[in-house]
């Protein structure tokens, strides 16, 4: 027997993969990272670089800043819608800027001015007096029935005319109150010249060329009422354009909406209004009408 003989082959050596390195292990946890890398989250238990948790703190004020983002997108609305609120206010009690839409008051005032309405003015007591100017509402006595409107388009040109960027309702005139209840008011004396209460008025606001009027006329008016006239009388449709109405063209008091105290726009044009002197020494009205 041949003792040197060596076997040809020596026996084959365990090939089971060793834990972690099978390829069903590998395959797995291959997998598990590739998703994990994919969506970004760390799996639970493991740790590494930039792994750390959130802290509780940070998400809090990041949902805090997310819930304040609504409320400064809407305070600027808030601001414009309070400012709205606050300039309809002021304009439906105290002071109405008005747009001049006609020469009849020229050359006092021209188209396009603004002139702010004092709404207070009669407020607690006090009327009209000769010389002011002042924005009625001509329904009843210029005009007997409001034009009908649309109810949006009414909506929107009184929103307008709150501010003074269009004309107000077709039935608001501005005039001048020449007569007050009781006065008597005639045309003309020899130099042209209208009197109250039998005293003739030098009218220093009169449109240069025109005459105080081309219409006589002689009224006593009413209480409660006021005989009004435009600065323009060759182009104004005022108390004269309305004697065989109701009323005689005379305008009640109560539809008075304010007086016009200031021409607030254009800039170049910034003035007040003041109550003509020419009514100083009018007498009263008392035994006038003889």
């Amino acid at each position: 027997m041949d003792t040197d003989a060596q076997p040809s082959t020596l026996p084959e050596r365990d090939s089971s993969p060793s834990p972690g390195q099978g390829a069903e292990q590998g395959s797995r946890s291959a997998r598990f990272f590739r998703r994990w890398q994919r969506s970004g989250e760390r799996p639970a238990g493991t740790a590494g670089e930039g792994a750390s948790e959130e802290p509780a703190e940070s998400r809090e004020e990041g949902r805090e800043e997310a819930e304040a983002r609504p409320l400064l997108r809407r305070g600027p609305v808030l601001l414009v819608l309070a400012c709205l609120a606050f300039v309809g206010l002021l304009s439906a009690f105290v002071v109405q800027p008005f747009l001049i839409p006609s020469s009849s008051m020229e050359n006092t005032l021209q188209v396009g001015d603004r002139v702010l309405v004092n709404k207070l003015a009669y407020r607690f007591g006090d009327e009209p007096r000769r010389g002011d100017a002042v924005v009625f509402d001509g329904t009843g006595s210029f005009v007997q029935e409001a034009p009908a409107e649309n109810p949006v388009t009414g909506l929107l040109r009184g929103a307008g005319a709150a501010v003074g960027l269009v004309p107000a309702a077709e039935t608001d005139y501005i005039k001048r109150v020449i007569g007050v209840g009781g006065d008597r008011v005639t045309c003309c004396d020899k130099r042209g010249r209208i009197k109250v209460n039998g005293k003739p008025v030098d009218e220093p606001y009169l449109h240069p060329g025109d005459s105080a009027s081309d219409v006589p006329f002689d009224v006593v008016v009413p209480e409660g009422k006021l005989w009004v006239m435009g600065d323009h009388r060759a182009r104004s449709s005022d108390s004269r354009d309305h004697l065989g109405g109701p009323g005689g063209g005379t305008v009640p008091l109560d539809k008075v909406i304010g007086r016009a105290d200031w021409i607030g726009w254009p800039v170049g044009r910034w003035t007040s209004l003041k109550g003509a002197h020419a009514f100083d020494g009018i007498p009263d009205p008392a035994g006038a009408h003889g």
